[in-house]
């Protein structure tokens, strides 16, 4: 017997110990049972002081299983000892473990050689969160526990889909060797070094992109610029085809245009000078500055049927707009790309070009202002060192890229798929991630059998793409909230993995079910995790500062109490070590004799 419960105060029993602590190993955080006749409570020493014990509830144990919560408290004349080593695994571990459903993580830093792991449904089929500063033990996490999962002796994950997101390029040394090991497993890795030899460049066909894609690719601000987006893409399907179709749209286009000026009111001078822009910056062989118009008895070029005479008028206004009309074809027709046609970033600038005048925007200056911003951007896109990650050669279908995603060199399924965005910036890095994670979430949708092929989506250093940014203002949703609200049910979780978490979507990381904290020390993130996390008690909260590296708590919907634990170091480990200051600035100095 520890002692005699003397007190009961919210979710604290109060214990007056009979035992002499000096002759005891520390007994704070290990758990007791509160035995009664009909019922036994288990809780968890969280204090001493005075020769009292102060124990949080946690649940009750019955003969085979252990259940969190409690709807009655112990009675005073309950009894109260520490819960024998057999009982342990019933609270913290897995006490009938089975290769093929459970996942070994580490073991308890409280009780040593008692192992814990999680039950794989609970865990992998929730999104999941682990935190911590920097040099915790995250990265090394994540490696230990998917090592776990791909070296079962007897049980084979094959069909799992896990595609981590490597803001370091710290995973490859973790997982290359993975084959090695397990034969039946294959690591992918893609990287936007594009320099690497032996890993492949990150290519992402365009025409697998809609128009919130590039919305987001252009840092599109206004909702209003959506449309010259949409219009672009259309546009972009007809100028990729033979000459003639495309001679006919480009001078519909135009001459639209053109009568959009003439219709507009302004000044001639100022009509003059728009049109001349236009045919200047957008013609063809048949409609430009040069285009010889006809009259009996003559022929002019366009150009100088815009001159203004001495009364300050274009005179020959209705010759030029009977001309542009010829050019009008009310039967053309265009439609949404599908991702049955391929073009390039190239086509894309062409036709973003023509989507300026097609939309009309030379009738505002605002919303001209507004389109022109995208223009400057897609044409330094084009013009960049980014351009090649879209510069993918043979036409693929969405299906046909997602599957090429999960085919290993050897022809067989690839079951990690590692994508380092190291060598971009960080908001280039931010639309890669939205751009995959939207292609997955899409093609998980549109399967016949739902969630019949999940996909793990890791985020690294996740605070840098999960955030709460304009998406929602400017496309009506964020595709990374879109999954944590609704990615379950098709099988599209999300891992977030974060220094930061008081700079992650709210949205998000209130939908995470598992979490894995190692040692935080900001306030801002402490205080936020208390806010956020769900059925986090104070008791955690208190020990974030002074959690080991490699130690976490770790609690959940796969774990019955918040629990400690200690991740052995993962083989290989992943390259997040510190830089070696000592030896690279320290060299041996030559003596003189």
């Amino acid at each position: 017997m520890l002692g005699k419960i003397v007190g009961i105060e919210n979710n604290i029993v109060i214990i007056k110990l009979n035992i002499e602590l000096d002759k005891f190993q520390s007994i704070l955080n290990n758990h007791v049972i509160m035995e009664e006749p009909e019922r036994k409570y288990v809780g968890e020493i969280v204090d001493i002081k005075d020769g009292y014990g102060y124990i949080s509830l946690l649940g009750e144990l019955n003969e085979k299983d252990f259940v969190f919560g409690v709807i009655k408290k112990p009675s005073f004349g309950a009894s109260v000892k520490l819960i024998s080593k057999e009982k342990i695994p019933l609270i913290i571990g897995l006490p009938n473990y089975r290769e093929s459903e459970d996942l070994l993580i580490g073991e308890s830093a409280i009780y040593e050689g008692v192992r814990v792991g999680v039950n794989v449904n609970q865990f992998f089929s929730n999104h999941f969160a682990i935190f911590g500063s920097t040099g915790s033990g995250k990265s090394c996490s994540v490696a230990r526990i998917l090592q776990n999962l791909f070296e079962k002796k007897h049980s084979i994950a094959y069909r799992a889909s896990i595609f981590i997101f490597d803001a370091y390029g710290e995973y490859h040394h973790a997982f290359r060797k993975l084959h090695d090991i397990t034969p039946e497993i294959s690591f992918k890795s893609y990287t936007t070094n594009i320099n690497a030899e032996e890993r492949e460049t990150i290519k992402i066909p365009l025409w697998l992109l809609d128009t919130d894609d590039i919305a987001l690719l252009l840092s599109a601000e206004k909702p209003s610029q959506l449309p010259i987006i949409e219009q672009a893409l259309k546009l972009v399907t007809i100028f990729g085809r033979e000459e003639e179709i495309v001679l006919k749209h480009k001078n519909d286009i135009i001459a639209r245009a053109i009568l959009d000026i003439f219709a507009s009111g302004r000044p001639p001078a100022q009509i003059r000078d728009q049109v001349f822009s236009v045919l200047t910056s957008y013609n063809t062989k048949e409609l430009n500055l040069e285009t010889p118009i006809y009259q009996p008895g003559y022929t002019r070029p366009l150009k100088q049927c815009l001159l203004i005479d001495a009364s300050g008028k274009i005179r020959e206004m209705e010759l030029i707009t009977a001309f542009m009309q010829t050019f009008i074809n009310d039967e053309l027709e265009l439609k949404m790309p599908d991702g049955t046609f391929k073009y390039s970033l190239k086509d894309l600038r062409d036709a973003f070009d023509f989507a300026l005048i097609a939309e009309g925007v030379l009738k505002s200056d605002k919303v001209y202002d507004d389109a022109n911003v995208l223009k400057v951007r897609l044409h330094s896109l084009v013009n960049s060192d980014y351009s090649i990650y879209f510069d993918v050669d043979e036409y693929v279908s969405r299906e046909q890229y997602i599957r090429n995603l999960l085919t290993a060199e050897n022809g067989r399924k690839a079951q990690i798929i590692n994508f380092n965005i190291n060598y971009v910036d960080d908001r280039f890095a931010k639309n890669i991630t939205k751009m995959y994670s939207k292609l997955l979430f899409d093609y998980a949708k549109n399967l016949e059998k739902r969630a019949s092929l999940p996909f793990h989506i890791i985020l690294e250093e996740a605070h840098r793409y999960v955030q709460n940014d304009s998406d929602v203002s400017l496309i009506g949703y964020n595709i990374f909230d879109r999954i944590t609200k609704e990615g379950r049910k098709y099988g599209v979780l999300l891992g977030l993995i974060s220094q930061r978490p008081s700079e992650l979507s709210e949205t998000c990381l209130s939908q995470c079910s598992n979490f894995l904290i190692f040692k935080m020390l900001h306030p801002l993130d402490v205080d936020y995790i208390q806010k956020m996390v769900p059925n986090i008690t104070n008791e955690v909260v208190k020990r974030l500062r002074i959690l080991q590296p490699g130690t976490c708590i770790a609690f959940g919907n796969a774990f019955k109490i918040p629990v400690l634990i200690k991740l052995p170091m993962p083989n290989p480990a992943p390259a997040s070590s510190s830089c070696d200051i000592s030896g690279i600035w320290f060299v041996e100095r030559k003596r003189s004799n």
